[in-house]
């Protein structure tokens, strides 16, 4: 049985390819209106293909393709004079552009994704028919949308197609990493704030100044776009940094013999596994796994070595106090004050004196406490010499005893829920 998230992939992948071939099919028969136009649009497009990012949480991006897609979609006059292409010739020049850009001598070092290809492409065509056939039939002069109210017009259209491209992405991230779909969709709207913003503005500023300045409006307002594309590169770069900076600091632990070998990452590992069934966003998801993989860190000022670095066996005051001393040395490293503030509280129980839940501690801390001990339980069961499914089973029966203060009940089922392999989320 094909899963949603494989039929919704499918959906926008067939959606896409229809759209495409009615395109080229109309451009095939009747031509393309103003030729020279429409090259210029789809050479733009294959060079915006050529220079794609990839945005945080695995999110592919054509930032320049598609800001020129998206004007060529909301294009109404050129030098002051009507243009007379459609919607299937906007689907088909975008369509042509993106393949262009994909193949030798202009194919980029990565392939583009076909989905993340199709959601673009989607995103275009829903422009078009939003302002192609209002345009074409009179009907915006009819109803006195000119000057300012043009403006907006254009600007209404594209931020409806910006919402459009978000949803889109959202259910294609869901449908690639398992995140939920509020969580996604949070995640693509928090990123229609940074580089969509820039997109939409330079998509209907190269749409309105095309008007006066003709096609000399594609380069000169694009100029910009690649600036703020190298700008996110560079970002980029500095979180891979970081990343790198963050295992180096994890297995510092492992290298001075306080914690078994592989033992941060498969932390990390399940709790961005549990981070996932409770909906956690990218950046939340990206701060999660920083903050699991240095929850050992401040083993490091004990004397000696607690045996197999096993902490969750530890009274819960000698707990706190190697909490605190990691989160004071991850303040220093200059990695997200949240991620200190996560790992300062690892070792804080989930109830109050009362009885009552304390919703000051953070899900994270009780994700990374439930999966560091569950890992814990699991490598000194293998030590001893029990089969891993005898030894996954007694390490949650050992911490089904402790939920309530120790471990919280709902992690503690989202782990049950997950299917362990080896001590790691199944894929």
């Amino acid at each position: 049985m094909v899963s949603a998230g494989v039929a919704w992939v499918r959906a926008v992948q067939l959606a896409a390819a229809a759209l495409l071939a009615a395109g080229l099919g109309e451009l095939v028969w009747d031509g393309p209106a103003d030729p020279a136009t429409a090259l210029a649009f789809a050479a733009v497009i294959a060079v915006g293909e050529r220079v794609r990012i990839t945005l945080p949480g695995d999110r592919e991006q054509a930032p320049i393709g598609i800001a020129a897609a998206l004007a060529y979609a909301l294009l109404g006059s050129l030098r002051g004079l009507p243009t007379s292409h459609g919607v299937l010739q906007v689907i088909a020049v975008t369509g042509v552009g993106m393949v262009s850009g994909a193949v030798p001598p202009f194919r980029a070092p990565c392939p583009a994704r076909a989905d993340a290809a199709a959601r673009r492409l989607i995103t275009v065509a829903v422009a078009a028919a939003l302002f192609q056939p209002l345009y074409h039939s009179g009907a915006l002069d009819r109803a006195g949308c000119t000057g300012p109210l043009y403006g907006l017009f254009v600007s209404g259209v594209a931020l409806l197609a910006a919402l459009c491209d978000a949803v889109l992405a959202a259910g294609l991230h869901r449908a690639r990493t398992g995140l939920r779909f509020a969580a996604a969709l949070e995640d693509e709207l928090r990123s229609l704030l940074g580089i969509g913003s820039a997109i939409v503005a330079t998509g209907m500023l190269i749409s309105l100044l095309a008007a006066e300045m003709g096609l000399w409006a594609l380069p000169l307002f694009c100029i910009p776009l690649l600036l703020a594309q190298v700008s996110f590169r560079r970002a980029a770069a500095v979180r891979a940094t970081t990343g790198q900076t963050i295992e180096t600091l994890a297995r510092a632990t492992e290298v001075a013999g306080y914690t078994p070998p592989g033992h941060a990452r498969r932390v990390a590992d399940t709790a961005c596994a549990l981070g996932r069934t409770f909906g956690l966003g990218t950046r939340d998801l990206a701060l999660l796994e920083y903050a699991a993989l240095m929850h050992d860190i401040g083993q490091l000022s004990l004397v000696e070595p607690v045996p197999c670095g096993a902490t969750a066996r530890l009274p819960q005051p000698e707990q706190q106090r190697i909490a605190r001393l990691g989160s004071e040395v991850i303040l220093r490293t200059g990695v997200p004050r949240q991620v200190a503030q996560q790992v300062a509280r690892l070792a804080d129980p989930c109830r109050r004196p009362d009885g009552s839940d304390d919703p000051t501690l953070p899900l994270a801390a009780r994700i990374i406490r439930v999966a560091n001990a569950h890992d814990e339980l699991v490598t000194l069961a293998r030590q001893r010499g029990l089969p891993e499914p005898a030894g996954r089973r007694e390490a949650l029966e050992l911490l089904r005893l402790e939920r309530g203060d120790r471990y919280d009940p709902r992690v503690l089922a989202a782990l049950v829920g997950l299917g362990l392999q080896d001590g790691r989320p199944q894929a």
